[in-house]
């Protein structure tokens, strides 16, 4: 891995994408318009939800409004980190075949790529963890902030694999709503979970363990080193098949060329 090479590729992706500056608005407004719309349609009645990834029975009491709060930022990162991630891939594939004939290699590329998703997802998750601030304070906000970034990665991983897979924009569109409709916005939320009959199976989906270390954060002392661990190794999945499949991808587009 050449670091000057990366770096470069990292700048000519950032400008790229600065260009279309309306990405960079909606970073910043669809994640105050959704705690907006949370707080306008929710309460401060109380609500008990068992805490899932604890071995043990614990069951905390919080405020609807709260609770809906931490769901619906999960959802949002979730959201932005995959479609921000498809963008990044799909967009810019033209520029990516003049890399390659310009000498970089396909690793350089795509992990440029995943360093600026990591920066503007960090950058998403203290700002929208800064808003919670305003409404309530969470009993680990460091933990927090950590959920919202280990499910952009992870749902940040599974939008790169995505957009490695598939060439057309609608397809990869639909791939990923189905995915997190079902996954973030639906199975995760403790009010479905804790009447599912499969809890086995919304505990293997990509968002379980990173929505666990936001939740067990906000409203309780108990580690989140296992479910964190787990949210790691789920990300590292969708990243390395997604670098594998784009070298390959590349690898055949240069001998094509040749």
């Amino acid at each position: 891995m050449r670091i000057n090479y990366l770096l470069k590729c990292i700048h000519l992706t950032a400008k790229s994408l600065l260009r279309n500056r309306i990405i960079l608005v909606l970073l910043l407004v669809i994640p105050a318009v959704f705690f907006t719309v949370t707080t306008y349609t929710t309460t401060n009645m109380p609500f008990l939800f068992k805490l899932a990834s604890i071995a043990e029975k614990t069951v905390v009491s919080v405020s609807q409004r709260e609770l809906a709060l931490i769901f619906i930022s999960l959802t949002v990162t979730g959201l932005l980190s995959s479609f921000l991630s498809l963008a990044l891939i799909q967009n810019q594939a033209a520029e990516h075949k003049r890399l390659i004939l310009c000498g970089y290699r396909s690793g350089e590329i795509i992990l440029s790529k995943f360093i600026l998703l990591l920066i503007i997802i960090i950058s998403v998750s203290v700002y929208i963890s800064l808003i919670i601030h305003f409404f309530f304070s969470p009993a680990n906000i460091t933990g927090v902030t950590l959920g919202f970034l280990l499910i952009g990665f992870v749902y940040g991983s599974y939008g790169m694999l995505i957009g490695t897979v598939l060439t057309g924009e609608l397809e990869g569109i639909l791939f990923i709503v189905l995915l997190a409709n079902l996954d973030i916005s639906w199975l995760q939320n403790p009010i479905f979970y804790a009447a599912a009959p499969h809890k086995l199976f919304i505990r293997s989906l990509p968002s379980f363990y990173p929505s666990q270390v936001s939740l067990i954060s906000a409203f309780s002392e108990h580690s989140i080193g296992p479910a964190v661990l787990e949210s790691i190794v789920y990300g590292l999945i969708f990243l390395i098949i997604a670098f594998l499949i784009y070298a390959l991808r590349m690898r055949l587009r240069r001998r094509e060329k040749i």
